[in-house]
């Protein structure tokens, strides 16, 4: 089993606890005190297929602290519960429709963590998170977790679906990246 073993963050700001489990889906248990971020995070869980519990504890300057931490800590676990990278398929990329929204997402799983996010500014007063936020979600996402993202929104107009779009499809994409589909490590390096 890929397992995560990153120690709690406890900050003046934050205080979160992650369990990543790679290969079994049925842990799921969100506390964020943010209720949009705990559905994106169940989203995120459910179609990674990850088992995944995340208790975290912002403080009261708004969600910015919380979100990001998350961000951070998940990167560390996914980076951590993936080891050597042995067997996994590094690529993936995936088209997600949410209604009237459509979202590319493209990984590499291959230790350079970098964010391109391409997504317009939409007026959100509905989700508390909006997409600023997301942002520095999938960028500490990303660069803890030491692998390529790209985010597009190529259409779509409601917050609401182009964020859950994001997460959820970028959980498949990690899913697939991370999947076991061979021996060895994908690089001709010879390292990940």
């Amino acid at each position: 089993m890929r397992i995560s073993n990153i120690p709690r963050r406890k900050t003046k700001e934050t205080d979160i606890e992650i369990k990543l489990n790679l290969d079994k889906s049925d842990d799921l248990k969100i506390h964020t005190g943010h209720g949009f971020f705990n559905h994106m995070l169940e989203s995120f869980a459910k179609h990674g297929r990850f088992g995944l519990e995340v208790i975290a504890k912002g403080d009261d300057t708004g969600p910015h602290h919380l979100v990001e931490d998350v961000g951070i800590v998940l990167g560390q676990s996914l980076l951590d519960a993936a080891g050597d990278k042995e067997g996994i398929e590094r690529f993936a990329n995936l088209s997600m429709p949410m209604d009237e929204t459509l979202i590319d997402v493209a990984i590499d799983f291959g230790g350079r963590g970098y964010l391109v996010f391409d997504a317009p500014e939409v007026q959100d007063q509905e989700t508390g998170l909006g997409i600023h936020l997301t942002n520095d979600f999938f960028y500490a996402l990303c660069i803890n977790g030491k692998f390529n993202l790209h985010i597009k929104v190529v259409y779509g107009t409601n917050p609401h679906h182009i964020i859950e779009g994001m997460f959820k499809g970028t959980a498949i994409a990690l899913r697939k990246a991370l999947e076991i589909t061979n021996t060895g490590i994908p690089s001709t390096k010879g390292v990940l």
